[in-house]
């Protein structure tokens, strides 16, 4: 496993080491105690979720507010998205900064993102496949979000906006300036 910093303080790009012959690959997805040593972040996570969209699906931006916060450890497993990650809190050095990475199927990164962050991602193929590690579990009353297409945030999600498919609470998600974080 490789730790790759991001331009985002305490977000970080995991790559695992990928063992491939005549049979197909094997790959570890995930090591608590490697990721604790290479970012010194605790990597203990409680639930597990799987999403399945189509093209053109942009599900974001999404986060867990107060004490229900969550960090997540996200990856495609079939298909491809441009999965962004933006810092939400407000003393951070990168606060109001966001990254974008390409996760697919094939290339089996993985981005970790810190709690405190917003997370979407936009799907690139026919369909896709995601898997979201969180380390605190899920909490209606703790949802936050902010629009996806906020100017101040100014995120290109690869997908012509004509071409999303968006949930009512994501085309109705407050600004950045309304701190719904």
């Amino acid at each position: 496993m490789k730790i790759k910093e991001t331009p985002l303080k305490d977000c970080y790009i995991i790559e695992p080491s990928i063992f491939e012959d005549d049979r197909g690959y094997f790959y570890e997805k995930f090591n608590e105690k490697k990721f604790e040593e290479l970012t010194g972040l605790n990597g203990h996570f409680v639930q597990d979720n799987i999403s399945k969209s189509s093209f053109g699906v942009l599900r974001g931006l999404h986060l867990q507010k107060g004490e229900q916060a969550q960090a997540k450890l996200v990856s495609c497993l079939e298909g491809k998205v441009w999965d962004v990650a933006v810092d939400l809190r407000e003393d951070s050095p990168t606060f109001g900064q966001w990254f974008g990475l390409e996760l697919t199927g094939e290339n089996k990164l993985q981005l970790y993102i810190p709690r405190g962050f917003g997370h979407g991602f936009s799907v690139l193929s026919e369909t896709a496949v995601f898997a979201y590690k969180c380390d605190n579990f899920y909490n209606k009353e703790s949802e936050g979000s902010v629009k996806f297409n906020d100017p101040e945030l100014n995120i290109d999600w690869k997908v012509k906006e004509e071409d999303m498919i968006l949930s009512d609470k994501d085309q109705t998600a407050p600004g950045f300036k309304e701190k719904n974080f």
